[in-house]
């Protein structure tokens, strides 16, 4: 062979090695990433190929799949009361792409899940259809119906945990929108989905998880809290706090302009039934931004939360002592989502214990359980001692405070009451929550937080014990009905 003729053939040779390679590389490396690609649409229309499975709540699906025509999509998602349910479920579009338990479960809705390896097996030989898998929620039908119905016409949030476990029992979040209406990638869907995104009230929000908000008055049981833990306070002593209250380093006066004498030096019993705001800032102060910081953190502040779905971290900064002073009374850059606070209730309620939030009971495959949560304690919020005494004061705004609203005949109900000012110089119409626990004779079986961020009343007619108290009656009485 002349030289000419050998350099072409070792040159032919490397192209022919350098395409193996590139042919290995991508069958073995990158297969997976390719075959995952969200460009590549053979993986959704493998995922609609077949009726996914469904989200249940107690036994009944909320989720179902309809036969398309006209496209190479075989079927797409269905939602039953979708906008109701759509905080929990999320959406599954084939255009449009997943969102909460349809995203997070999609292997074991689409029956892809290694762990349902055995049924597609069975399926294949059997000659069966693929089959998904269901996810099982801890969501209870009657309480979500009635945080859903409460908050209509109204722009806010509802929690409601189970204390003793952190199972959630209602998740609403309004204004809300119905996932059907953008499941398939049809003109109607395209059009549908221009205008969810035009709307400047972002319905596809989930407010209850990942919108934080000032927590206004409902943060005082967190400070209370702070003040039992440090020792230097108790329910029923005078704290000798002067109301109003000259803040830290300020010259501005802090007080609540009604009730200022009945809130000068009062116990912290009296100052929560009041909710007095030159207590709780006094106190804030004196334990110190450190010390709230930790008590906040106890209770879950500061962190994200997966319940499985992403709830954002609530925030009790470092800050200077006029801020640290209005945080104490829910103010200034404290924030917190709803489900925090139903944390922070039910903490308290469940005599100091946090128990971990979570929606998801268990996963089901067609023949098995394919994996089932257990409760999961997160730590002690507070000591069993100081819960119990916080509990007194939540019980007492119920029956003689600013909470009688919530009062529920023959149940033992804790409250706070919260307004919290909005919007630069408080220009803003408030926000008005309202957390809240009932008692039977087995411990506390629901906590609550509601927050109306936005209404239609009369910025002098807003306020937490009028506005969001009669929407957490309405899901306590749903979750003890059900146990009677």
């Amino acid at each position: 062979m002349n030289k000419p003729l050998r350099r072409v053939a070792i040159f032919c040779g490397l192209l022919i090695m350098a395409l193996m390679v590139r042919v290995n590389w991508v069958q073995f490396v990158q297969a997976e990433d390719l075959k995952n690609h969200e460009g590549n649409r053979r993986v959704a229309i493998e995922r609609y190929a077949h009726p996914r499975g469904n989200i249940i709540v107690e036994g009944k699906s909320i989720t179902g799949s309809a036969e398309t025509s006209g496209s190479d999509f075989a079927y797409k998602r269905t939602y039953k009361d979708g906008t109701m349910w759509a905080p929990i479920t999320g959406r599954a579009s084939q255009a449009y792409g997943g969102t909460q338990l349809e995203e997070i479960y999609d292997t074991i809705l689409t029956g892809n899940d290694d762990r349902l390896f055995f049924n597609r097996t069975i399926d294949m030989l059997t000659g069966k259809p693929r089959e998904g898998g269901n996810v099982v929620t801890t969501l209870n039908n009657a309480a979500q119906q009635a945080a859903f119905k409460g908050l209509e016409g109204k722009k806010g949030a509802v929690a409601a945990l189970d204390p003793q476990t952190g199972a959630i029992l209602a998740l609403a979040s309004t204004p809300s929108y119905d996932p059907s209406k953008v499941a398939g990638n049809s003109k109607d869907d395209e059009k549908n989905w221009v205008e969810l995104n035009k709307d400047d009230d972002d319905p596809t929000l989930n407010r209850a998880l990942r919108q934080t908000y000032a927590p206004g008055s409902t943060f005082k049981v967190v400070t209370a809290a702070a003040a039992l833990e440090s020792g230097k306070y108790d329910v029923d002593k005078k704290t000798g706090i002067e109301s109003p209250l000259k803040l830290p380093q300020s010259s501005t006066m802090l007080g609540n302009d009604k009730i200022n004498p009945l809130c000068d030096k009062a116990t912290m019993r009296r100052a929560m039934e009041l909710s007095c705001n030159a207590t709780f800032a006094g106190i804030s102060d004196d334990v110190g931004n450190k010390a709230m910081i930790e008590q906040a953190d106890k209770f879950g502040f500061n962190e994200e939360v997966f319940t499985p779905v992403r709830g954002v971290a609530s925030v009790y900064p470092e800050d200077n002592r006029p801020q640290n002073a209005m945080a104490g009374i829910g103010q200034a850059s404290n924030r917190a989502t709803p489900l925090q606070m139903a944390m922070v209730t039910a903490a308290i309620a469940n005599d100091g214990k946090l128990m971990k939030p979570y929606m998801v009971d268990r996963l089901e495959g067609p023949r098995s359980t394919v994996e089932q949560f257990q409760p999961e304690e997160i730590g002690e919020a507070v000591s069993a001692p100081n819960a119990k005494k916080l509990q007194d004061m939540m019980e007492s705004v119920v029956e003689r405070g600013t909470g009688s609203t919530a009062r529920i005949d023959g149940v033992k109900v804790g409250g706070k009451t919260g307004t919290a000012q909005r919007g630069e110089e408080n220009k803003d119409n408030p926000y008005a929550w309202f957390i809240s626990y009932a008692k039977d004779d087995n411990g506390s079986p629901v906590a609550v937080a509601v927050v109306v961020e936005d209404s239609e009343a009369a910025r002098g007619d807003i306020s937490g014990g009028g506005l969001a108290a009669p929407i957490a009656v309405d899901v306590m009485k749903a979750i003890l009905d059900g146990k009677r």
